[in-house]
């Protein structure tokens, strides 16, 4: 039975895996560089992401599955990554504050054949009006360090999300429905636990 690399160092994504029953057998997160490229849309920049992290980690662990993921809030077409400080997650949750917007999850799997297959799954968010009460209550945690667009879905953040259309597990990190429907395609067969 071939090995599952997750390449990702997100431990939400880890505990998505696990709901489903899935183990991977080691966690190499890939390093790339994840600067938007000019005019790329939200979703691409998703799928882009994804795929550059499977291939970077596929290269070195031939014979393996590798899983690689990718999430990117969207406000319009603008992409809000990761806040690299309090003040820029404030910026993110104000922007969102009232509004609807997306939440790609781009995911790559490619097979110990090299067959590679990936999928951009979209969920649309919305969020009530957030006061200045709100957002200092929330950024007084660090919940939303490390967190596109500045915020958990599974954590404090529940409270602002008015509205949801699609899949919950990809706005967490990873979308179980397609992943599970890209491992049984490619043939990955689960342990049994």
């Amino acid at each position: 039975m071939s090995k599952l690399i997750l390449a990702s160092a997100s431990p939400r994504r880890l505990e998505l895996l696990a709901q489903i029953g899935i183990v991977p057998d080691q966690v190499v997160p890939a390093d790339i560089d994840e600067t938007p490229t000019a005019d790329e849309s939200p979703r691409r920049l998703a799928l882009r992401l994804a795929e550059e992290k499977a291939r970077a980690v596929a290269k070195g662990n031939g014979g393996a599955f590798v899983l690689a993921a990718d999430t990117v809030v969207a406000c319009g077409n603008r992409a809000l990554g990761k806040a690299e400080d309090q003040a820029e997650a404030r910026k993110f949750l104000t922007l969102l504050s009232g509004r609807r917007h997306r939440v790609y999850g781009g995911m790559c799997l490619i097979a110990p054949d090299g067959t590679e297959r990936s999928r951009v799954v979209e969920t649309q968010v919305k969020f009530r009006n957030l006061g200045h009460e709100d957002l200092d209550r929330y950024l007084s945690h660090d919940e939303w360090k490390g967190k596109a667009g500045a915020y958990a879905i599974q954590g404090h953040a529940a409270t602002f999300v008015k509205a949801i259309s699609g899949s919950y597990s990809n706005v967490v990190g990873l979308s179980l429905c397609e992943v599970d429907g890209l491992l049984r395609g490619l043939g990955y067969q689960t342990k049994e636990v």
